[in-house]
This record gives C-alpha cells, sequence and structure tokens, in this order.
C-alpha cells in the first residue's frame, strides 16, 4: 500500500495537477494548508470507530485513507475521475473504496452509512440543498453527517486581492450555515476551526500521554477561519474542544522555510523582472528605430501622395482642356455636317438646272436643224433674206 501522511509529499511523477484551489493535494500545497484540511479528518475520525462511512468528495483520497483505520468500511466518493484514480492508486487497504458520482445523487440506498463526512464540499456545488437532502436520505437513524465550509467573511478578507475563489459558487456565514442545515437535520452541533499558533512541550519517547490546555475565551464565530457541524436525526451529547497537532507542527521552522522558499521565488522573479527590464529597453531602442525608419517613409510618402497628387490636378486640368476643345469640335463637326447637307442639297438643285439646260439645248438644237432643213430657210438664205442661222 503506498499511502501519505500529513506533512508527507506523495512520490514525483505521481500527482494530480497543482493545486488550483479545487481541492487540497499532497506534495502540492504548503503543509500548514494540508494539515488544516488533514485536521478534520483527524476530528472525524473519533466518530468512525467501526462505522460504515461515506467520504463525499473525497478528493485525492488521504482524508478516506484516514476515516479506514478505525472504520468498518470507507467509501470516498467525488466526481473527478482524475481524482478518483489518484485516490485508488495511493490508498489501498482492504476496507477502503473509491468511486466517480454526484454528491447531489448518491448511488447507495437509504441508511445505508452510518457517517457522513463532507469537508470543503458544499461551497463548491450548483445543487448543494440536493446534496443535503441527499446526505440525510443515506444516513442510518442513529447517523452522524459532518460538514465543513470556509467563513465567508474570513474568506474574504484572507484571500484580499486575489478575489472571489472561482471553484466556489455559495459560501456561508455562521448563522446562515446553522440555518440551513436545521432545516435538513433536527440537530446541528456547531465548531469553528482555527489554525491557530501553540506551544508544544514533546517527551523524547514514543506513546507519552499528552494533556492539551486552551486558554477559555468566548468563541468569534465571524473571526472563524472553518465552520464544522456534526449533524443528527437525533440528540447528540457531548461536544468537547478537539485539538489536533500534526506532526509537521513546528510553525515557526515551517514559517522559515516558506519564507526562505518565498525569497527564491522572490530572487528569481527579481531576475526575471530585470531581465524583463533589459529586453523591454531593448525592445525600446528597438522599436525607436523602426518609428525612426516608419516615420521617414510615410514622410516619403506623403510626399511622393503630394507629387502624384498636383500630377493628378494637372492631369485633370489637361483633360477638362481636351474635354472642351472635343466640344468644339463635335460642334464643328456638326456645323459642317449642316453645311454639307445644304451643300448637298445646293449640288442636287444645279444638276436638276443643268439637266434641265441640257434638255432645252437638245430641244432647241432639234428646233435649229428643222427651220434649216425647212425649204423657207433655205430660198431666204438664196435670196439673202432672213437671219443667219
Amino acid at each position: 500500500m503506498r499511502e501519505w501522511r500529513a506533512g508527507r509529499p506523495a512520490p514525483p511523477g505521481d500527482r494530480l495537477p497543482e493545486f488550483t484551489g479545487e481541492r487540497a493535494i499532497p506534495g502540492e500545497v504548503d503543509a500548514d494548508l494540508l494539515n488544516e484540511h488533514f485536521a478534520r479528518y483527524t476530528f472525524a475520525a473519533r466518530l468512525a470507530r467501526g462505522k460504515r462511512v461515506l467520504d463525499a468528495g473525497c478528493g485525492a483520497g488521504y482524508g478516506s485513507a484516514e476515516l479506514a483505520r478505525t472504520a468498518r468500511s470507507v467509501t470516498g466518493l467525488d466526481r473527478a475521475r482524475e481524482a478518483v484514480d489518484f485516490a485508488r492508486a495511493h490508498y489501498q487497504l482492504p476496507n477502503l473504496f473509491f468511486e466517480q458520482a454526484s454528491c447531489a445523487a448518491l448511488p447507495h440506498p437509504d441508511g445505508a452509512f452510518d457517517l457522513v463526512v463532507a469537508f470543503e464540499v458544499i461551497e463548491h456545488l450548483e445543487d448543494w440543498r440536493e446534496f443535503l437532502i441527499e446526505a440525510r436520505r443515506v444516513l442510518a437513524p442513529a447517523g452522524q453527517f459532518i460538514v465543513s465550509t470556509p467563513n465567508k467573511l474570513y474568506y474574504a478578507e484572507s484571500r484580499g486581492p486575489a478575489g472571489a475563489n472561482p471553484f466556489h459558487v455559495h459560501e456561508f456565514e455562521f448563522e446562515e450555515l446553522r440555518g440551513e442545515l436545521t432545516r435538513v437535520f433536527p440537530h446541528a452541533a456547531m465548531f469553528l476551526e482555527n489554525h491557530v499558533a501553540a506551544v508544544a512541550f514533546q517527551p523524547d519517547a514514543p506513546d507519552s500521554a499528552v494533556e492539551v490546555r486552551v486558554d477559555a475565551g468566548a468563541p468569534a464565530a465571524d473571526n472563524a477561519h472553518f465552520f464544522v457541524a456534526v449533524c443528527a436525526h437525533r440528540t447528540q451529547l457531548g461536544n468537547p474542544t478537539f485539538v489536533f497537532v500534526p506532526s509537521a507542527a513546528n510553525v515557526l521552522r515551517e514559517r522559515e522555510r516558506h519564507i526562505a522558499l518565498l525569497e527564491r521565488e522572490l530572487g528569481a522573479k527579481d531576475a526575471w523582472l530585470d531581465k524583463a527590464q533589459r529586453d523591454l529597453a531593448e525592445f525600446s531602442r528597438e522599436h525607436g528605430k523602426l518609428m525612426e525608419t516608419m516615420n521617414r517613409e510615410v514622410q516619403e510618402r506623403r510626399a511622393r501622395v503630394v507629387e502624384l497628387q498636383e500630377e493628378l490636378e494637372r492631369s485633370n486640368q489637361w483633360a477638362a482642356g481636351l474635354n472642351r476643345e472635343v466640344e468644339a469640335r463635335r460642334a464643328r463637326v456638326v456645323e459642317l455636317q449642316g453645311e454639307l447637307e445644304r451643300s448637298n442639297a445646293w449640288a442636287i438643285g444645279l444638276n436638276r438646272e443643268i439637266e434641265e439646260a441640257r434638255a432645252r439645248i437638245v430641244r432647241l438644237e432639234e428646233a435649229l436643224t428643222a427651220v434649216r432643213a425647212s425649204r423657207w430657210y433655205r430660198l431666204g438664205r438664196k435670196a439673202h433674206l432672213g437671219p443667219t442661222i
């Protein structure tokens, strides 16, 4: 069996995609953050002994494995195929099973489980009210339902400029959560989960007794990091304060390591920024040169445009003059055509007159010939009388 314990990373090359805010993944998140999630399962493990347990929204499966240490059987359920595959590969126990399904439609009969847990799930669901009803349906009459969710007020403040978690559909304030839970479950014991600083004195010996002192003080729901509720059909007895001290609980050392990691990341980012600034300066110089070249080309092209516009204007003026000349010549052609028509008409009339004159000449010649041939004309000529023809 391959397993993960709080504070230990998953084997290299055997991981889910990196932490995005949708689910906590061993080896991909800060130890303090992962312990914050793991602590909820240690809280629930006290109520899981010898019971049939459903871990709804089990994610990577590390919490289901923790519950399986004391439970009769544990079913880890998640809608994401990659999460279920990861859990099956890493947490293999005879009483531990993983399945892919929706929290709003649990594939189990009524009363199938003695304990149902849903840690950091309800705020991810569109149909979270249907999930509460489904959790009550699969819960045995004497069973318990443990649900956790971030405090909307604290969570919005802690995320700051990062803004709302894109994977959260609906976040809850304390009284809203209590009201929604008691609509479905008659009894709901509310707990405030806080990741607090503490000082631990641990003897250098295994299996030593544990004593915990928690300073008394009125709990402030608005300031809590998370809300945890233990719900049931029947009245519950006892709700003691529970403290989880993980093996990787040396907060100062973890923070020092985290600060060193952040400093290395900051150094890498500074180096990247310096390089980016140098690249930007080089880009600015190249951009300036390019702009100078482009400006010169633009000025040259503008001058050429002006030159072409002047040439076009001259061409337009020449074309206008040519058009006027063409129009004048067209008018002259029309005028000449009129004169030609008149000349043609005069020539036709003259031809008629010539033809008429020729006809008269022919007639006169015929008349003259007749006169010359007459006897009277010949007698007159002999007598030297009459006109000479």
